[in-house]
């Protein structure tokens, strides 16, 4: 826990009382966290931040060995909020040979760690098609919340050129629509995903990724993306925006 810059846990004390660690300050790696807010009935554990958010931007941290080697190494990303606090770490839990021959169609976990090192968010994405030739076997994400407790899925809907996903709770309803540009690779600017009612006649949100300038953009494979939605929006929903995104970096942009 200790590389990432996770908090020290709370230390208890005699009679039941505990001593939260010190919110909203640096710690030796410089990592500002977002202050932990109190647990909230019916909120699975560690979602209580999402609460308090409309927005979240996600950023890969850089490689120095995927850049001097061209190596796939495993991903790592900080997700934040508008004020630049760090929200969630995110880690892809996936093998050497996975990553460096399957590319960005690989198959993986993503672990999504809270500020107290617990893992909060699990995204497991299966080895499918991504392919409008194979309409049967399209991608699909799977959102746990706790690790072990399914809360939605984000599922790829065929279209013949436009991306577009369904974003589905726990019982295989489908809740919200991603409806994506035709062409998704644009030169100096942002590039968006619409996030929409399931008639797709409300805007709802937006999964974005930032234009990050030329030299980054041809040179390295990190990425910035931002998510928006309703701040009272269910967090359980919340959480799976997060899932859509990283399974739109992985099939859209090389930053998976």
């Amino acid at each position: 826990a200790g590389n990432y810059g996770f908090q020290a846990q709370p230390t208890g004390f005699p009679g039941g009382f505990v001593v939260p660690p010190v919110q909203n300050q640096p710690n030796m790696s410089g990592t500002i966290w977002m202050p932990i807010p109190p647990s909230i009935p019916n909120c699975p554990p560690g979602l209580e931040y999402l609460t308090q958010i409309d927005q979240i931007l996600i950023h890969q941290q850089l490689e120095l060995l995927e850049i001097v080697t061209g190596f796939e190494t495993s991903n790592k990303y900080e997700l934040k909020n508008a004020l630049g606090q760090r929200v969630y770490f995110a880690a892809e839990d996936t093998d050497c040979l996975t990553r460096n021959f399957c590319g960005s169609a690989r198959p993986f976990t993503i672990r999504i760690i809270d500020n107290l090192g617990h893992e909060v968010i699990t995204l497991h994405r299966p080895l499918r098609c991504s392919s409008c030739c194979c309409p049967c076997c399209l991608q699909e994400l799977e959102v746990q919340s706790p690790p072990g407790t399914t809360v939605g899925y984000v599922v790829q809907n065929w279209h013949a050129c436009l991306p577009k996903f369904t974003i589905q709770d726990e019982k295989r309803m489908d809740i919200l629509k991603i409806i994506g540009p035709c062409i998704v690779c644009r030169c100096c600017e942002d590039v968006n995903f619409e996030v929409k009612s399931v008639d797709e006649t409300c805007a709802v949100g937006r999964i974005s990724k930032k234009w990050t300038g030329f030299v980054q953009e041809a040179f390295t494979d990190t990425d910035n993306f931002g998510i928006s939605f309703p701040m009272d929006l269910d967090v359980k929903m919340k959480a799976v925006m997060i899932g859509a995104c990283f399974l739109i970096v992985s099939l859209s942009f090389t930053g998976i």
